[in-house]
């Protein structure tokens, strides 16, 4: 008997996760309903996917040969579903573009107002994620277009230079570090920080660059905007690092300074990226020149980081 489609998509969570629980509540199901469903295609399957720990889980050799290939087969039906609802009679072809934070923050609303400008005839359908989560969406033919900042594996993705990103530290105007025109990222450390939740790739650029210096990262409290960000510096809960040009559209109207990072690494590369070897319509097409376009016109789209 084939392992049900549900089955295997708990188990490539669990993978991911390397936490049965987590997985659990990221499908919207109890931990040992979970826990039942794994072991019913350990049984099927006639061998063990899993080493269970109190660490979490890990993949058995059998677990990654079925980590690939329910990959795989998750996608393709994924893509099925998206490509019969184009079928629909009457239904007009959006281009769904999934966007982080920080380029939403900056570059993308206007790019996009001229692309819509131009081409009044191509529906977008919009969403702000972080990059992690574009980058699996692209994968899963969730989305079509994507615009992240890589922190991660972009394995699977074609993937474009599209605008530069370059990260500034955000302070009341009376903080120590005020005094100084530019900072080091070390000095940054000395102080607790106001950070984005732990699904940003901004919070695994600045942990791991604080592990590369030795030192703790002193996260005070996590916020899901950059604007919720800037409210909490400006209350006195830490200092920030965001992006510059976020920064200075949200810090209008607070009392609130900036300053430049020098670290070479704060100068990131956004990215415009579509899954590799899926066939792209026109409207895709289009509004990937159109972004690109922008971007060389702006002056501000460096080569790949």
């Amino acid at each position: 008997m084939l392992p049900d489609l549900d089955s295997l998509a708990l188990f490539v969570k669990a993978a991911e996760l390397h936490s049965l629980t987590r997985a659990a509540e990221a499908q919207s199901m109890g931990l040992a309903a979970a826990s039942r469903r794994i072991s019913l295609l350990e049984h099927r399957l006639k061998c063990t996917l899993f080493d269970r720990s109190h660490k979490g889980v890990a993949l058995t050799p059998a677990g990654k040969t079925l980590l690939h290939h329910a990959t795989q087969l998750l996608i393709q039906l994924n893509q099925m579903q998206v490509d019969l609802e184009e079928h629909e009679q009457g239904r007009r072809r959006a281009v769904r573009i999934q966007v982080n934070t920080s380029a939403m923050a900056q570059y993308v609303p206007s790019d996009l107002a001229s692309f819509t400008a131009a081409h009044p005839d191509i529906r977008l359908t919009v969403k702000e994620r972080w990059s992690k989560q574009i980058v699996e969406a692209l994968l899963l033919g969730e989305t079509d277009v994507g615009v992240i900042n890589p922190g991660g594996s972009i394995e699977g993705l074609e993937c474009h230079p599209y605008r530069s990103d370059h990260l500034t530290v955000v302070l009341p105007p009376h903080h120590p570090l005020a005094e100084f025109d530019e900072l080091w990222f070390e000095q940054v450390l000395d102080y607790p920080l106001v950070g984005l939740e732990h699904a940003a790739s901004l919070m695994d650029l600045l942990a791991a660059q604080a592990g590369l210096a030795q030192k703790a990262l002193k996260l005070r409290v996590e916020m899901q905007s950059f604007e919720a960000v800037s409210r909490m510096i400006e209350a006195g809960m830490g200092i920030g690092v965001l992006p510059k040009v976020a920064a200075q559209a949200y810090l209008h109207g607070m009392n609130l300074q900036t300053r430049a990072l020098k670290d070479e690494w704060a100068k990131r590369q956004m990215m415009v990226c579509t899954a590799r070897g899926r066939e792209k319509s026109e409207q895709v097409d289009r509004l990937m020149q159109a972004l690109l376009h922008a971007a060389q016109c702006s002056g501000d789209q460096a080569g790949p980081s």
